[in-house]
């Protein structure tokens, strides 16, 4: 049996526990270490976003490669769409490609722990429709 500990985070008002919350999801990532300790008081995961899907556009110049436009969604399709419409707001005679990437938070990490994985990579083909590719990894 495990001691109650109080939680220095919120000056003592909550009792960390060891959770498994999330633990089946982040494992199919590979990314869950075995437990997590978490304050029964503090904000927990339902309040901090785990997940997000950054997107971003790259213009190919003669000095190399630029940034365009870019956002992130905490949903799939919205990012999905979002890049889309960037795609096809640039202009025609422009050499771009686009590319969404999963980012998870690692749990037990600090708080700039995001894990980044590129999942969809983009571009627009000659009639100007965005073409989407999965990234198998």
């Amino acid at each position: 049996m495990t001691t109650p500990v109080r939680c220095t985070e919120c000056d003592g008002r909550g009792w960390k526990i060891v959770t498994r919350r999330g633990h089946v999801t982040a494992s199919g990532l590979g990314l869950a270490a075995s437990a997590q300790e978490e304050c029964l008081y503090c904000p927990g995961p339902a309040e901090t976003p785990q997940e997000r899907f950054e997107w971003e556009v790259r213009i190919d110049s003669g000095q190399g490669e630029a940034l365009g436009p870019c956002g992130s969604s905490a949903f799939q399709a919205t990012a999905m769409d979002e890049l889309r419409r960037a795609l096809r707001g640039m202009p025609q005679e422009a050499a771009v490609r686009g590319s969404i990437a999963h980012k998870v938070f690692d749990f037990g990490a600090a708080a700039d722990g995001w894990s980044s994985r590129e999942i969809f990579r983009a571009f627009l083909d000659p009639a100007g429709s965005v073409r989407f590719e999965r990234v198998v990894k």
